[in-house]
């Protein structure tokens, strides 16, 4: 089944008691606004959760610049926000679904298997004058019991291997420019780990802005191999996720994160580093 809903199956159900909408909305550089714009509108019944204070560790010296979160910090939050095992999720952003993505694949890795992303962003959502509100809802607690799912993670020592020894697909999810290494506007260091290819996320959407068909993500990745692991990463690991889910849209099921990515990588000095193209 689909991890991607139309605005219009939400419309429809937004009020059904199992589900809750989770508002996911963050500008990089910009770490209030996300929260702002939360609380000058969204869908009505929809809580938020922040990319940084929630979704993300704190950082340290390794991990990225988006650690990924403590399991049990984001299932106490997931707790207060009374969201239960039955819950039936869906997240929402503004950002072409990179921080929805982040979510939906957090709640994967706990073992949450309902959980969706809205095909499209708020802004799609409020132009064709859907509800709108300023109300934040009073959720009730619930019980959540987490079962993760370690093989869809792999850390630095994994991503060395597969880079050596080419035992691995690895992906770089990242525009061109940053995976060739003739920019770097974000991280201290330019350039991809040796051996990746490059998939820039944003290549999943279509003219709209909205998730290509199943048909046309398989197409998009026909050159990828279905019988061996595939490793995806980005800067952070945020935008590395729509391709996660991208893939899985288009059958793949040997798809792992590279958690810290490139921001990681590059933060062990022995690490090897590519430019150009593989």
């Amino acid at each position: 089944m689909t991890s991607i809903i139309s605005k219009q199956w939400l419309l429809a159900r937004m009020y059904e008691p199992d589900l809750v909408i989770i508002d996911c909305r963050f500008i990089m550089g910009q770490p209030e606004a996300g929260r702002s714009a939360y609380e000058e509108e969204h869908i009505p019944g929809a809580v938020y959760l922040d990319l940084e204070k929630d979704l993300s560790a704190p950082v340290t010296e390794h991990g990225g610049r988006h650690p990924l979160p403590d399991p049990d910090h984001l299932v106490k939050r997931l707790q207060q926000l009374g969201i239960s095992n039955d819950t039936r999720i869906i997240a929402y952003d503004d950002q072409g679904g990179a921080m929805a993505s982040r979510l939906w694949w957090l709640m994967r890795y706990l073992g949450h298997s309902e959980v969706y992303i809205m095909n499209e962003g708020f802004s799609d959502w409020k132009n064709s004058s859907y509800p709108v509100t300023t109300d934040q809802p009073i959720r009730v607690p619930q019980s959540y019991v987490a079962n993760l799912n370690a093989d869809m993670l792999v850390d630095v020592e994994g991503v060395r291997q597969a880079s050596l020894q080419r035992s691995s697909i690895l992906i770089d999810s990242r525009e061109p420019a940053r995976y060739q290494g003739l920019e770097e506007t974000i991280d201290a260091v330019a350039g991809h780990i040796p051996g990746a290819i490059n998939k820039f996320w944003k290549e999943l959407k279509d003219e709209q802005g909205h998730w290509k068909k199943p048909a046309l993500l398989d197409q998009h990745f026909d050159d990828l191999p279905r019988d061996q692991e595939i490793i995806v990463y980005c800067g952070s690991g945020v935008t590395a996720c729509p391709n996660v889910l991208g893939l899985y849209e288009a059958g793949y099921t040997q798809v792992k994160l590279y958690g810290g990515s490139w921001s990681d990588w590059i933060s062990y000095e022995r690490n090897e580093i590519a430019t150009g193209e593989e």
